[in-house]
């Protein structure tokens, strides 16, 4: 395949990166910077990232503040292999799964695949309509897209819009930044920039 049908077969997938403990001797912001790293030695092409954010854990008083930033790459195959490229990542970089949102090393979630919709839009409105409670208790047995609950995280808004901020809703219509500009003002002033200086 050539260089401009592998660009022409492309799909943007938009990635969400978190983390609030530390391991090995490394903070969550270095798991994350790490994270991101390998993911583009895998991919071999460069991850396009926001900045690193910090952000009080969901639930509230479920753990220490989580760092957060967003991601963009180009992808060519299906949602599925990617999602599994990611948990490998992760996996490399100690994560362990046990509860749903828990206090975790590295979490990295796909949050869109160009316009694509798993597995229905039926069902992906389904969960989108959780309430929280229904939400913390209950995992989907296959993936969803686009995240069921990406339009109510100021989280994951805010530093996808640095990368992603014109990327539209399938279902909705709505851009990130819509999405975003929807979300009480208390909600987005809790997400701030890391001062890496600092």
């Amino acid at each position: 395949m050539d260089q401009s049908t592998e660009k022409r077969a492309a799909k943007r997938a938009l990635l969400a990166f978190g983390g609030n403990l530390a391991h090995s001797g490394r903070l969550p912001q270095e798991i994350l910077k790490a994270a991101v790293d390998l993911l583009a030695v895998r991919l071999g092409r460069p991850v396009a990232l926001s900045k690193l954010y910090r952000t009080p854990a969901f639930p509230t008083g479920s753990g220490p503040d989580f760092i957060n930033a967003a991601g963009v790459v180009d992808w060519h195959g299906s949602a599925a292999s990617l999602l599994a490229l990611l948990h490998e990542v992760e996996a490399a970089l100690g994560r362990t799964r046990r509860t749903r949102w828990e206090a975790r090393i590295l979490d990295i979630d796909l949050i869109a695949l160009a316009d694509e919709v798993w597995p229905d839009p039926v069902t992906q409105k389904n969960w989108a309509s959780l309430s929280i409670d229904q939400a913390a208790h209950r995992s989907p047995a296959a993936l969803i897209l686009p995240h069921p609950r990406m339009a109510e995280r100021s989280f994951v808004l805010v530093p996808l819009s640095e990368v992603a901020g014109d990327w539209r809703h399938p279902l909705t219509g709505l851009s990130v930044a819509e999405m975003l500009a929807l979300r009480p003002a208390a909600e987005r002033a809790t997400v701030v920039a890391l001062d890496l200086a600092g």
